[in-house]
Protein backbone atom coordinates (compact mmCIF):
# COMPACT_ATOMS: atom_id res chain seq x y z
CA UNK A 1 0.00 0.00 0.00
CA UNK A 2 1.11 3.44 -0.67
CA UNK A 3 2.53 5.17 1.98
CA UNK A 4 0.72 8.93 2.67
CA UNK A 5 1.07 9.23 5.94
CA UNK A 6 3.13 12.54 5.99
CA UNK A 7 0.87 13.90 3.86
CA UNK A 8 0.27 17.11 6.25
CA UNK A 9 4.36 17.92 4.96
CA UNK A 10 4.16 17.79 1.44
CA UNK A 11 3.70 20.64 -0.52
CA UNK A 12 0.14 21.30 -2.38
CA UNK A 13 2.08 20.42 -6.13
CA UNK A 14 3.03 17.41 -4.38
CA UNK A 15 -0.15 16.02 -3.09
CA UNK A 16 -1.65 16.45 -6.28
CA UNK A 17 0.97 14.14 -7.59
CA UNK A 18 0.73 11.92 -4.78
CA UNK A 19 -2.37 12.08 -2.19
CA UNK A 20 -5.75 9.64 -1.99
CA UNK A 21 -3.69 6.92 -4.22
CA UNK A 22 -3.90 3.59 -1.90
CA UNK A 23 -2.21 0.74 -3.98
CA UNK A 24 -3.66 -2.59 -4.57
CA UNK A 25 -1.64 -5.84 -4.49
CA UNK A 26 -1.11 -5.72 -7.92
CA UNK A 27 1.42 -2.82 -6.95
CA UNK A 28 0.93 -0.13 -9.66
CA UNK A 29 2.09 2.45 -9.93
CA UNK A 30 -0.34 4.56 -12.02
CA UNK A 31 -4.07 5.28 -10.60
CA UNK A 32 -6.57 2.29 -11.64
CA UNK A 33 -9.76 2.30 -12.89
CA UNK A 34 -12.54 0.25 -10.80
CA UNK A 35 -14.97 0.12 -14.12
CA UNK A 36 -17.64 -2.23 -11.45
CA UNK A 37 -20.60 -1.79 -10.20
CA UNK A 38 -20.29 -3.63 -7.64
CA UNK A 39 -18.02 -6.02 -5.12
CA UNK A 40 -17.92 -9.50 -4.06
CA UNK A 41 -17.05 -11.22 -0.26
CA UNK A 42 -15.40 -13.94 0.79
CA UNK A 43 -19.03 -15.03 2.72
CA UNK A 44 -22.26 -14.11 3.99
CA UNK A 45 -20.87 -12.86 7.06
CA UNK A 46 -18.33 -10.47 5.66
CA UNK A 47 -21.18 -9.17 3.08
CA UNK A 48 -23.39 -8.22 6.01
CA UNK A 49 -20.61 -6.60 7.92
CA UNK A 50 -20.24 -3.91 5.02
CA UNK A 51 -23.53 -3.49 4.06
CA UNK A 52 -23.96 -2.96 7.76
CA UNK A 53 -21.38 -0.50 8.19
CA UNK A 54 -19.50 -2.69 10.82
CA UNK A 55 -16.64 -2.97 8.32
CA UNK A 56 -14.91 -1.05 5.97
CA UNK A 57 -15.12 -1.99 2.75
CA UNK A 58 -17.07 -1.56 -0.66
CA UNK A 59 -20.37 -2.61 -1.14
CA UNK A 60 -22.07 -0.69 -4.40
CA UNK A 61 -20.39 2.01 -7.27
CA UNK A 62 -23.34 4.39 -6.05
CA UNK A 63 -21.61 5.45 -3.28
CA UNK A 64 -18.71 3.15 -2.91
CA UNK A 65 -16.01 3.29 -5.46
CA UNK A 66 -12.04 3.13 -5.17
CA UNK A 67 -11.40 5.07 -8.05
CA UNK A 68 -13.89 7.37 -6.30
CA UNK A 69 -12.22 7.81 -3.38
CA UNK A 70 -9.00 8.04 -4.64
CA UNK A 71 -10.10 11.73 -6.28
CA UNK A 72 -12.09 12.41 -3.14
CA UNK A 73 -8.63 12.01 -0.84
CA UNK A 74 -6.60 13.69 -3.37
CA UNK A 75 -9.10 17.11 -3.71
CA UNK A 76 -9.94 16.85 0.12
CA UNK A 77 -6.07 17.20 0.55
CA UNK A 78 -5.85 20.03 -1.88
CA UNK A 79 -8.34 21.85 -0.47
CA UNK A 80 -7.57 21.47 3.26
CA UNK A 81 -10.80 19.50 4.21
CA UNK A 82 -11.76 16.41 5.93
CA UNK A 83 -13.38 14.60 3.91
CA UNK A 84 -14.88 15.11 0.27
CA UNK A 85 -18.18 13.45 -1.53
CA UNK A 86 -17.49 13.58 -5.52
CA UNK A 87 -21.20 14.05 -7.36
CA UNK A 88 -22.39 13.53 -11.27
CA UNK A 89 -21.99 17.49 -11.75
CA UNK A 90 -21.20 20.77 -10.10
CA UNK A 91 -24.86 21.44 -10.12
CA UNK A 92 -26.03 17.82 -8.28
CA UNK A 93 -22.73 19.05 -6.02
CA UNK A 94 -24.78 22.06 -4.84
CA UNK A 95 -28.11 20.33 -4.72
CA UNK A 96 -26.64 17.07 -2.39
CA UNK A 97 -25.33 20.00 -0.30
CA UNK A 98 -28.86 21.92 0.30
CA UNK A 99 -30.83 18.13 0.54
CA UNK A 100 -27.98 17.31 3.38
CA UNK A 101 -27.99 20.47 4.96
CA UNK A 102 -31.28 22.25 4.60
CA UNK A 103 -34.70 22.03 5.99
CA UNK A 104 -38.64 23.31 4.42
CA UNK A 105 -38.44 26.94 6.14
CA UNK A 106 -34.58 27.57 6.05
CA UNK A 107 -33.32 30.51 4.13
CA UNK A 108 -30.14 30.74 1.84
CA UNK A 109 -28.46 34.17 1.55
CA UNK A 110 -26.42 33.83 -1.70
CA UNK A 111 -24.60 36.36 -4.16
CA UNK A 112 -26.79 37.82 -6.87
CA UNK A 113 -23.94 36.90 -9.30
CA UNK A 114 -24.06 33.72 -9.42
CA UNK A 115 -24.34 30.94 -12.24
CA UNK A 116 -27.67 30.94 -13.91
CA UNK A 117 -28.54 27.61 -13.13
CA UNK A 118 -27.76 27.36 -9.92
CA UNK A 119 -30.23 30.89 -9.14
CA UNK A 120 -32.74 28.16 -10.98
CA UNK A 121 -31.96 25.65 -8.61
CA UNK A 122 -32.49 27.57 -5.44
CA UNK A 123 -35.81 29.55 -6.65
CA UNK A 124 -37.35 27.06 -8.46
CA UNK A 125 -36.60 23.90 -7.53
CA UNK A 126 -35.39 24.15 -3.75
CA UNK A 127 -38.03 26.98 -3.58
CA UNK A 128 -40.47 24.14 -4.09
CA UNK A 129 -40.04 22.55 -1.07
CA UNK A 130 -40.17 25.81 1.01
CA UNK A 131 -36.20 26.94 0.90
CA UNK A 132 -36.06 30.93 0.46
CA UNK A 133 -33.03 32.55 -1.47
CA UNK A 134 -32.17 36.24 -0.94
CA UNK A 135 -29.53 37.40 -2.76
CA UNK A 136 -27.01 40.58 -2.55
CA UNK A 137 -24.11 42.23 -3.96
CA UNK A 138 -21.02 39.59 -3.69
CA UNK A 139 -18.44 42.49 -2.61
CA UNK A 140 -20.59 44.26 0.10
CA UNK A 141 -20.34 42.82 3.55
CA UNK A 142 -23.11 44.81 5.16
CA UNK A 143 -25.39 43.55 2.27
CA UNK A 144 -25.27 40.12 3.48
CA UNK A 145 -25.38 41.16 7.31
CA UNK A 146 -28.73 42.73 6.72
CA UNK A 147 -29.97 39.60 4.42
CA UNK A 148 -29.09 36.82 7.52
CA UNK A 149 -32.20 36.03 9.32
CA UNK A 150 -32.92 33.56 12.24
CA UNK A 151 -33.80 30.79 9.53
CA UNK A 152 -30.50 31.85 7.30
CA UNK A 153 -28.91 28.25 7.16
CA UNK A 154 -26.55 28.53 4.33
CA UNK A 155 -24.31 31.49 2.70
CA UNK A 156 -23.93 31.22 -1.02
CA UNK A 157 -20.74 32.65 -2.91
CA UNK A 158 -18.67 32.32 -5.92
CA UNK A 159 -15.26 34.07 -5.84
CA UNK A 160 -14.43 35.40 -7.93
CA UNK A 161 -18.10 36.14 -9.67
CA UNK A 162 -18.76 34.87 -13.30
CA UNK A 163 -18.18 36.57 -15.30
CA UNK A 164 -17.44 40.33 -13.58
CA UNK A 165 -14.62 38.84 -11.35
CA UNK A 166 -16.01 40.31 -8.34
CA UNK A 167 -14.40 38.59 -5.17
CA UNK A 168 -16.16 37.96 -2.02
CA UNK A 169 -14.32 39.02 1.50
CA UNK A 170 -14.34 35.13 2.69
CA UNK A 171 -12.96 35.60 5.93
CA UNK A 172 -15.43 38.56 6.64
CA UNK A 173 -18.53 36.07 5.30
CA UNK A 174 -16.81 32.84 7.26
CA UNK A 175 -17.16 35.52 10.55
CA UNK A 176 -21.03 36.35 9.41
CA UNK A 177 -21.77 32.41 8.57
CA UNK A 178 -20.10 31.61 12.39
CA UNK A 179 -22.05 34.19 14.25
CA UNK A 180 -25.38 33.47 13.04
CA UNK A 181 -24.92 29.32 12.81
CA UNK A 182 -24.97 29.09 9.27
CA UNK A 183 -22.77 27.23 6.94
CA UNK A 184 -20.44 29.19 4.54
CA UNK A 185 -20.32 27.38 1.52
CA UNK A 186 -17.57 28.93 -1.33
CA UNK A 187 -18.15 27.64 -5.02
CA UNK A 188 -14.08 27.72 -5.56
CA UNK A 189 -14.47 26.30 -9.42
CA UNK A 190 -12.65 29.55 -10.82
CA UNK A 191 -9.74 29.66 -9.10
CA UNK A 192 -9.07 25.94 -7.88
CA UNK A 193 -7.22 25.15 -4.30
CA UNK A 194 -3.93 26.39 -6.70
CA UNK A 195 -5.03 29.43 -6.29
CA UNK A 196 -7.50 29.52 -3.25
CA UNK A 197 -8.14 27.85 -0.32
CA UNK A 198 -11.44 28.56 0.95
CA UNK A 199 -11.20 26.42 4.11
CA UNK A 200 -8.27 27.73 5.48
CA UNK A 201 -9.64 31.38 4.98
CA UNK A 202 -13.14 30.16 7.22
CA UNK A 203 -15.44 28.31 4.90
CA UNK A 204 -17.04 25.28 5.93
CA UNK A 205 -17.93 24.19 2.55
CA UNK A 206 -15.90 24.44 -0.63
CA UNK A 207 -18.29 23.16 -4.27
CA UNK A 208 -16.66 21.98 -7.04
CA UNK A 209 -17.97 21.68 -10.77
CA UNK A 210 -14.48 19.67 -11.51
CA UNK A 211 -15.59 19.90 -14.96
CA UNK A 212 -14.19 22.87 -15.11
CA UNK A 213 -9.84 23.48 -14.01
CA UNK A 214 -9.83 20.38 -11.92
CA UNK A 215 -9.89 18.36 -15.60
CA UNK A 216 -8.59 20.89 -16.99
CA UNK A 217 -9.17 19.51 -21.23
CA UNK A 218 -13.39 19.95 -21.03
CA UNK A 219 -13.32 15.94 -21.35
CA UNK A 220 -16.16 14.81 -18.43
CA UNK A 221 -18.52 15.95 -16.25
CA UNK A 222 -18.29 16.03 -12.71
CA UNK A 223 -18.52 17.48 -9.23
CA UNK A 224 -17.72 17.61 -5.25
CA UNK A 225 -17.91 18.82 -1.87
CA UNK A 226 -15.67 19.21 0.51
CA UNK A 227 -15.55 19.93 3.94
CA UNK A 228 -15.42 18.54 7.87
CA UNK A 229 -16.74 15.00 7.99
CA UNK A 230 -20.04 14.88 9.98
CA UNK A 231 -20.87 18.08 7.82
CA UNK A 232 -20.01 15.96 4.87
CA UNK A 233 -22.19 12.93 5.90
CA UNK A 234 -25.17 14.31 5.49
CA UNK A 235 -24.29 15.13 1.89
CA UNK A 236 -23.00 11.67 1.35
CA UNK A 237 -26.13 10.42 2.56
CA UNK A 238 -27.53 12.19 -0.26
CA UNK A 239 -25.30 10.68 -2.63
CA UNK A 240 -25.84 7.23 -1.22
CA UNK A 241 -29.64 7.58 -1.44
CA UNK A 242 -30.87 9.77 -4.23
CA UNK A 243 -27.62 8.77 -6.56
CA UNK A 244 -25.93 11.59 -7.99
CA UNK A 245 -22.56 10.24 -7.84
CA UNK A 246 -19.51 10.27 -10.38
CA UNK A 247 -18.27 7.25 -12.61
CA UNK A 248 -15.49 5.60 -11.72
CA UNK A 249 -13.71 6.43 -15.16
CA UNK A 250 -14.48 10.29 -14.92
CA UNK A 251 -12.86 9.90 -11.16
CA UNK A 252 -9.97 8.64 -12.47
CA UNK A 253 -9.64 11.75 -15.44
CA UNK A 254 -10.27 14.47 -12.37
CA UNK A 255 -7.59 12.62 -10.69
CA UNK A 256 -5.08 12.53 -13.69
CA UNK A 257 -6.19 16.43 -14.31
CA UNK A 258 -4.97 17.01 -10.94
CA UNK A 259 -1.56 16.30 -11.51
CA UNK A 260 -0.69 19.51 -13.44
CA UNK A 261 -3.50 21.50 -12.00
CA UNK A 262 -0.54 24.14 -10.65
CA UNK A 263 1.35 24.18 -13.32
CA UNK A 264 -1.87 24.73 -15.60
CA UNK A 265 -3.36 27.82 -12.96
CA UNK A 266 -0.10 29.55 -13.33
CA UNK A 267 0.04 29.61 -17.04
CA UNK A 268 -3.84 30.31 -17.63
CA UNK A 269 -3.39 33.20 -15.25
CA UNK A 270 -0.32 34.50 -16.64
CA UNK A 271 -2.23 34.56 -20.40
CA UNK A 272 -5.33 36.02 -18.83
CA UNK A 273 -3.79 38.79 -17.23
CA UNK A 274 -1.50 39.60 -20.40
CA UNK A 275 -5.06 39.45 -22.30
CA UNK A 276 -6.51 41.48 -19.85
CA UNK A 277 -4.49 44.74 -20.27
CA UNK A 278 -4.43 44.22 -23.89
CA UNK A 279 -8.41 44.14 -23.93
CA UNK A 280 -8.10 47.36 -21.32
CA UNK A 281 -6.47 49.13 -24.21
CA UNK A 282 -8.83 48.75 -26.96
CA UNK A 283 -10.53 51.38 -28.64
CA UNK A 284 -13.63 49.01 -29.18
CA UNK A 285 -13.53 47.40 -25.42
CA UNK A 286 -15.31 49.90 -22.94
CA UNK A 287 -14.66 47.95 -19.94
CA UNK A 288 -12.69 44.72 -19.26
CA UNK A 289 -13.59 43.03 -15.76
CA UNK A 290 -10.57 40.56 -14.07
CA UNK A 291 -9.17 41.45 -10.73
CA UNK A 292 -5.91 40.94 -11.76
CA UNK A 293 -6.03 44.67 -12.92
CA UNK A 294 -5.09 47.17 -10.84
CA UNK A 295 -7.87 49.21 -11.77
CA UNK A 296 -10.56 46.40 -10.54
CA UNK A 297 -12.46 47.26 -7.45
CA UNK A 298 -11.38 44.09 -5.47
CA UNK A 299 -7.58 44.32 -6.62
CA UNK A 300 -6.24 44.41 -2.87
CA UNK A 301 -8.42 41.59 -1.69
CA UNK A 302 -7.98 39.31 -4.10
CA UNK A 303 -4.26 39.40 -4.41
CA UNK A 304 -4.70 38.92 -0.58
CA UNK A 305 -6.70 36.13 -0.38
CA UNK A 306 -5.45 34.38 -3.61
CA UNK A 307 -2.67 33.21 -5.38
CA UNK A 308 -3.78 34.27 -8.89
CA UNK A 309 -6.53 36.06 -10.54
CA UNK A 310 -7.80 33.09 -12.27
CA UNK A 311 -8.47 32.60 -16.34
CA UNK A 312 -12.09 33.78 -16.80
CA UNK A 313 -12.83 37.80 -17.58
CA UNK A 314 -15.40 39.68 -18.95
CA UNK A 315 -14.98 42.71 -21.25
CA UNK A 316 -17.83 45.18 -22.52
CA UNK A 317 -17.81 46.37 -25.77
CA UNK A 318 -19.28 48.98 -28.06
CA UNK A 319 -22.49 48.53 -29.94
CA UNK A 320 -24.08 46.21 -27.36
CA UNK A 321 -25.40 42.93 -28.49
CA UNK A 322 -25.06 43.47 -31.97
CA UNK A 323 -20.92 44.38 -31.20
CA UNK A 324 -20.45 41.55 -28.91
CA UNK A 325 -21.74 38.68 -31.17
CA UNK A 326 -19.65 40.31 -33.71
CA UNK A 327 -16.88 39.92 -32.21
CA UNK A 328 -17.30 36.60 -31.28
CA UNK A 329 -17.88 35.53 -34.83
CA UNK A 330 -15.26 37.10 -36.30
CA UNK A 331 -12.98 34.68 -34.19
CA UNK A 332 -11.50 31.64 -36.24
CA UNK A 333 -9.71 30.02 -33.35
CA UNK A 334 -11.63 30.68 -29.94
CA UNK A 335 -13.97 27.84 -29.19
CA UNK A 336 -17.54 29.52 -29.09
CA UNK A 337 -18.49 27.67 -26.11
CA UNK A 338 -20.53 28.08 -22.33
CA UNK A 339 -18.10 25.96 -21.08
CA UNK A 340 -14.50 26.87 -19.33
CA UNK A 341 -11.87 25.62 -17.94
CA UNK A 342 -9.91 24.00 -21.02
CA UNK A 343 -6.25 24.46 -21.89
CA UNK A 344 -8.63 25.48 -25.19
CA UNK A 345 -9.36 29.42 -24.72
CA UNK A 346 -13.66 29.91 -24.89
CA UNK A 347 -15.81 32.85 -25.48
CA UNK A 348 -19.02 33.09 -24.96
CA UNK A 349 -22.22 35.79 -25.28
CA UNK A 350 -23.15 35.30 -21.08
CA UNK A 351 -26.49 37.19 -21.78
CA UNK A 352 -27.88 34.57 -24.31
CA UNK A 353 -25.99 31.53 -23.11
CA UNK A 354 -25.15 30.93 -19.38
CA UNK A 355 -27.26 33.45 -17.96
CA UNK A 356 -30.11 33.45 -20.62
CA UNK A 357 -32.20 31.70 -18.34
CA UNK A 358 -32.33 34.88 -16.25
CA UNK A 359 -35.07 37.29 -16.34
CA UNK A 360 -34.02 41.09 -17.42
CA UNK A 361 -34.32 42.18 -13.95
CA UNK A 362 -31.81 39.56 -12.93
CA UNK A 363 -29.29 40.27 -15.62
CA UNK A 364 -29.36 43.95 -14.77
CA UNK A 365 -28.74 42.94 -10.75
CA UNK A 366 -26.18 40.72 -12.00
CA UNK A 367 -24.15 43.35 -14.41
CA UNK A 368 -25.11 41.28 -17.29
CA UNK A 369 -24.92 43.58 -20.28
CA UNK A 370 -25.86 43.29 -23.71
CA UNK A 371 -22.15 44.23 -24.64
CA UNK A 372 -21.01 41.88 -22.21
CA UNK A 373 -18.44 38.77 -23.56
CA UNK A 374 -16.69 36.33 -21.40
CA UNK A 375 -13.16 34.61 -22.21
CA UNK A 376 -11.96 31.80 -20.22
CA UNK A 377 -8.39 32.17 -21.51
CA UNK A 378 -6.83 28.89 -22.13
CA UNK A 379 -3.18 28.16 -23.13
CA UNK A 380 -2.74 28.55 -26.42
CA UNK A 381 -0.02 31.04 -27.53
CA UNK A 382 -0.95 34.83 -26.18
CA UNK A 383 0.14 36.47 -29.52
CA UNK A 384 -2.47 33.73 -31.46
CA UNK A 385 -5.58 34.62 -28.97
CA UNK A 386 -5.21 38.06 -29.28
CA UNK A 387 -4.61 38.04 -33.39
CA UNK A 388 -8.07 36.16 -32.99
CA UNK A 389 -9.81 38.77 -31.12
CA UNK A 390 -8.59 41.23 -33.28
CA UNK A 391 -10.66 40.22 -36.10
CA UNK A 392 -13.46 41.40 -34.77
CA UNK A 393 -12.67 44.03 -32.17
CA UNK A 394 -10.49 45.95 -35.10
CA UNK A 395 -13.27 45.87 -37.26
CA UNK A 396 -16.20 47.17 -34.48
CA UNK A 397 -13.70 49.81 -33.48
CA UNK A 398 -13.48 51.39 -36.92
CA UNK A 399 -17.39 51.27 -37.50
Amino acid sequence: MHDDSHQDEWSLETLAIRAGHHRTFEQEHAEPIFPTSSFVYESAAEAARKFGGQEPGNVYSRFTNPTVHTFERRLAALEGGERCVATSSGMSAILSTALGLLSAGDEIVASRSLFGSTVSLFDKYLGKFGITTRYVELSNVSAWEQAIGPNTKLLFAETPSNPLSEVADIPALAELAKRSGAFLAIDNCFLTPALQRPIALGADLVIHSATKYLDGQGRAVGGAVVGKHDVLEEVFGVVRTCGPCLSPFNAWIFTKGLETLSLRMKAHCENALTLARWLDQHPAVNKVYYSGLETHPQHALAKHQQQGFGAVLGFEVKGGQTGAWQVIDATKMLSITGNLGDVKTTITHPATTTHGRLSDAQKEAAGITPGLIRVAVGLESQADIQRDLACGLDTLAAS
